[in-house]
């Protein structure tokens, strides 16, 4: 069963980056963030340029919100995030890759 937020958006505050980025992947359902950085995986992980070109091209791109809508059963995978107008299903391993600024203090 997927735990979902609700659908409405906010305009976005400016991002200040002066707390440290954290990985997409440790955001809780519902919380918003802008993209800082996409992180080039280790070369022992397997994906390495593949897997931030796929990233990049589907829309995680520096300064963009994202949004994480859902999350897989027991609050593990994968997670839905909305980026920009679309939706889409990222492992942790991938969402690991993502650096964000957090926009919402408390959710």
């Amino acid at each position: 069963m997927w735990s979902v937020a609700a659908e409405l958006d906010k305009e976005a505050p400016e991002s200040t980056h002066l707390a440290a980025p954290i990985p997409l992947a440790q955001l809780r359902l519902g919380q918003r963030a802008r993209v800082r950085e996409i992180r080039l995986p280790s070369p022992s992980h397997g994906h390495g340029e593949q897997l931030v070109l796929r990233l990049l091209e589907i829309g995680f791109v520096p300064e963009e919100v994202v949004r994480v809508m859902a999350v897989g059963p027991g609050g593990s995978e994968p997670l839905a995030v909305r980026v920009g107008g679309t939706m889409f299903a990222l492992r942790r391993h991938e969402a690991e890759h993502i650096l964000v600024d957090l926009l919402d203090s408390a959710q």
